[in-house]
This record gives structure tokens, C-alpha cells and sequence, in this order.
């Protein structure tokens, strides 16, 4: 299928892919929010992942791969499910229920400087003054969004959509640093760490009396969100991290994200991009980048 393409090409084809569909997820969660409350979302999103997992799995030949899995990774991956999808999108999705998708996509993406912090007491790493000076340029970044742009006023139009936000970014980092310790096959592990996720689910349904027969539309962002968020993308991620030269080299495409998803929040949602959040998504990717720079510059002097 991809005859000519050297393992470089595949990567970027690969990542390409993921980041496409990334784009547009915040678009689909507020178009499927619309036909379901934020915790049927993500049992029927979760539910359909499982499903594409496990035909990946299979169609990889990896489904016997399970019998290999230790208890101990086994209860590794019933913790991970707990945290994502579980905990993870039904507070992102809260999130974007009461905020506009602009807000909450951005406030999102400022993740990765949450890993560098969980990264000191969890992996015992150090930051010097040059990596929390980029956490401070990404964290100006989430307040001018926060704010509209009003800084000094430090009022916050929806304070509770904010912190769910950056609960988010929390879990889902919290949930990587975890996953850093799992040596089995990444996704087998993935459609493991999922399967597990679906009693947790099930049981937040069931006591939050939530349950309902979502209508097409409602099931229509289910599969896609199932399909693209959870799924398919990120089994192209990880083969584009894989088979790059460099995982530098693609993982830096990653940035293209926001400013992707604004531009189809703008034509599809007819979403007014406010001047805050492009401030607010360049201070955000400048921190990523300074931290990127930094993280590189402190490993080539050592």
C-alpha cells in the first residue's frame, strides 16, 4: 500500500493522519454534545474504541499477546482505564459542555508543560529556572484564554469550565507518566487499558441515572469520536513515533494542532476566533517549544 515510501514518509503520512483527525475532535464534541449528556458520550465513544482496538488487535495478529500480560500489568492497565477514557473524558467533555470549544481545546493542549510538572515528584526529575520560565510563558497563555484577554482583571467568565479543563490535563498527564512503565506491546496495552475502562463507565452511568438510547446524531459522534479520538489515531501515532528516525521529527507536528482545530471550529461551527485565544495559543506553543529547546539543549550538555 504504501510501495516508495521510505520509513520517514510513513511517519510524517502516519502522524499527518492523527493530527487531522485531532483537528477536528473539538468540533465533534460539541456537535455531539448537543444530542448527549457529557457521561453517555463517553460510555457510547468508549464502547465503539473498544471495538476498533480489538479488530486492530486482531487484524495485527496481537490478540494472543494478552496471555503474556503479567497480573500486575493486568492491574496497571484496569488503574490506567480508570483514569482514561474514564475519569479523563467525562470531565473533558463536562468541560466543553459549559465552555466555548475554542477555550477548552487550547486550555487542553497546554498538557504537555502538566507532564514536565507531574514529572518531578513521580519520576523524580529535576526543572531548572529556563523549563519553569516556559511553564510560566504556557500558563500566561491559559489565563489570557481564561480571561478573554482581560488579565489584570483575573476575571474568569466560566472559573468551573477552566478547572475541569485543567483537571484534564492533570489526568491525562498523570495517565502517560503511568503508561512510562509499561513494557508490553503499546496496542494491545491501549485496547486492554480501554476494556477495562467500560465497568468503571458503566457503573457512573448506572448511578448517575444517565442511561439513554442516543439518536442517530448522538450515535453518529459516538463512532467518531470512538473511531478518531480514541482509536484509530493514536494507534497512527504511536507507528508514526515508532518507525521515525527521530521521534523529534514528528512529535513537533503536533503544534499544527490548535491553530488546525481553530480554523474548523471557525468554518464548521461558525465559531468567531477571539483575539485572546490566538494570543493565548502562541504564548501556549511558545512555552511548548522553550521546553522542547531546553529539554534538548540541557541532554546535549550532559
Amino acid at each position: 500500500m504504501f510501495l516508495g515510501f521510505s520509513n520517514q514518509n510513513k511517519a510524517y503520512l502516519f502522524a499527518g493522519i492523527a493530527i487531522f483527525f485531532w483537528s477536528t475532535v473539538a468540533t465533534a464534541f460539541k456537535l455531539a454534545l448537543e444530542h448527549l449528556e457529557p457521561i453517555q458520550l463517553v460510555f457510547y465513544s468508549t464502547l465503539f474504541s473498544v471495538k476498533v482496538l480489538f479488530v486492530i488487535t486482531l487484524i495485527q495478529g496481537k490478540i494472543g499477546l494478552i496471555k503474556s500480560f503479567s497480573k500486575r500489568a493486568l492491574v496497571q492497565c484496569a488503574f490506567l482505564g480508570l483514569l482514561n477514557p474514564c475519569l479523563y473524558y467525562i470531565i473533558l467533555f463536562k468541560g466543553y459542555d459549559i465552555l466555548p470549544a475554542q477555550e477548552a481545546m487550547v486550555i487542553n493542549f497546554s498538557w504537555p508543560i502538566m507532564i514536565v510538572i507531574l514529572s518531578i515528584p513521580i519520576l523524580k526529575q529535576k526543572i531548572d529556572i529556563k523549563s519553569f520560565l516556559s511553564i510560566i510563558v504556557c500558563y500566561v497563555g491559559v489565563v489570557v484564554i481564561a480571561t478573554k484577554g482581560d488579565v489584570f482583571s483575573m476575571q474568569f467568565e466560566n472559573s468551573l469550565g477552566v478547572v475541569y479543563i485543567l483537571i484534564t490535563t492533570v489526568i491525562w498527564s498523570l495517565f502517560w507518566l503511568f503508561n512510562t512503565k509499561n513494557s508490553n506491546d503499546s496496542v494491545v496495552s491501549l485496547f486492554l487499558i480501554f476494556l477495562f475502562s467500560l465497568p468503571y463507565i458503566l457503573i457512573i452511568t448506572y448511578f448517575s441515572d444517565s442511561f439513554v438510547i442516543p439518536s442517530v446524531k448522538g450515535v453518529i459522534g459516538s463512532v467518531y469520536i470512538g473511531l478518531f479520538e480514541m482509536g484509530i489515531s493514536v494507534v497512527l501515532w504511536q507507528s508514526a513515533l515508532k518507525i521515525s528516525t527521530t521521534v523529534s521529527r514528528v512529535a513537533s507536528l503536533v503544534f499544527i494542532t490548535p491553530f488546525l482545530s481553530l480554523l474548523i471550529l471557525h468554518f464548521v461551527l461558525k465559531d468567531d476566533i477571539l483575539a485572546s485565544t490566538i494570543i493565548g495559543v502562541i504564548l501556549i506553543c511558545s512555552g511548548l517549544i522553550l521546553q522542547k529547546y531546553f529539554t534538548r539543549k540541557s541532554v546535549e550538555i550532559s
